[in-house]
């Protein structure tokens, strides 16, 4: 007997990385091998000397073949056994390692968009639908585009065992989100990957498209985003962790440090409007969407919690964005002694 195992891994297109997949199938109560791939077909190798490894780091079960099938996330390796570059999990692992002790939670909050041929879900051919303002959350085909695909996704990630906390409409006709965690940052990150893989499998089923750009529609109408919601041991113990941490991200080169890595195209979402902070402006605050960073209401009043970056982009790379938190956090909360 036999079953089937899905290798996905992460390629090296620019400026936004895409999702890749092939089949191996392999006798049953075999070990998941390491397999190759052409680099040259997906931006990670030229033709010349195009072989790229792939090591599988986690496993799942396959919600959509079944039986003893399962989605395989891999690492991208060269020949030689380093990490290519395109492998952004290998630098999370060694910031997680190193900041361990603060035993740092993710939950990320992933928007998309579904498209139908090339108008956002929802949209009318040749115009425009009633302005935002009901589609948040709402409920009504008038207002609901896309929900027997957002449920059949939701069912999926959690046969394949994932840890997602919830989804909801968003607020512009056709657009989702779903959230992960709370989990360690190389967990999140990984089960995020294999949610959006999911996400873009199920769709595939019902002949819609879905997208993270983070800027879909122009104009006056909600960017995507990926609201990174953040914790260490002592930020959910006590108040002064919380403000050092938002301190923190705010201080010398790290909001532009942070804002380059947060997704491309980020300009164009955080303009200031539609509950977003300028790109270029760091501000945080309690209940405050139209910061970069908000500290929500029952945190200040628990005084212990969390905070939430608003600035990442849908299109994201969570390895990124968790090691660069966990790194700036981290070593502040380190030098303060609040660790």
């Amino acid at each position: 007997m036999t079953f089937k195992a899905e290798y996905i891994w992460i390629d090296g297109t620019k400026p936004t990385a895409k999702l890749r997949s092939k089949t191996k199938i392999l006798a049953d109560g075999a070990e998941l091998p390491t397999w190759g791939f052409d680099g040259s077909s997906t931006n990670q190798a030229e033709g010349h000397a195009s072989d790229r490894v792939l090591k599988p780091v986690a496993s799942y079960p396959d919600p959509i073949r079944g039986g003893d099938d399962l989605l395989v996330l891999c690492e991208v390796y060269d020949i030689d056994g380093t990490p290519h570059e395109s492998n952004t999990r290998a630098a999370l692992r060694e910031v997680a390692e190193r900041f361990a002790e603060q035993e740092s939670l993710f939950g990320i909050e992933q928007e998309y968009t579904f498209f139908q041929g090339p108008r956002p879900l929802g949209f009318p051919e040749g115009g425009f639908p009633a302005p935002q303002g009901g589609y948040y959350c709402g409920v009504g085909a008038d207002e609901i585009f896309g929900r027997a695909v957002v449920e059949k996704h939701l069912d999926n990630c959690l046969a394949a065992g994932l840890s997602l906390s919830g989804i909801n409409a968003e607020v512009m006709p056709g657009q989702w989100e779903f959230q992960v965690g709370p989990l360690g940052p190389l967990e999140v990150s990984d089960q995020l990957w294999v949610a959006r893989w999911l996400l873009y499998r199920t769709a595939e089923d019902f002949g819609i498209s879905a997208t993270l750009d983070p800027k879909p529609v122009k104009g006056d109408w909600n960017g995507a985003g990926a609201h990174t919601n953040f914790s260490t041991k002592a930020m959910r113990e006590g108040y002064p962790a919380i403000i050092e941490a938002a301190e923190a991200l705010g201080r010398d080169d790290k909001p532009l440090e942070h804002i380059r890595n947060y997704g491309a195209g980020v300009e164009a979402r955080l303009t200031g409007a539609h509950e977003t902070a300028p790109w270029n402006a760091y501000s945080y605050g309690v209940s405050d969407r139209g910061a970069s960073v908000r500290i929500p209401w029952q945190v200040e009043v628990e005084q212990k919690g969390y905070i939430e970056d608003r600035r990442p982009n849908a299109n994201v790379d969570p390895y990124v964005v968790t090691r660069l938190i966990v790194d700036t956090c981290g070593a502040a909360l380190e030098k303060a002694g609040l660790v």
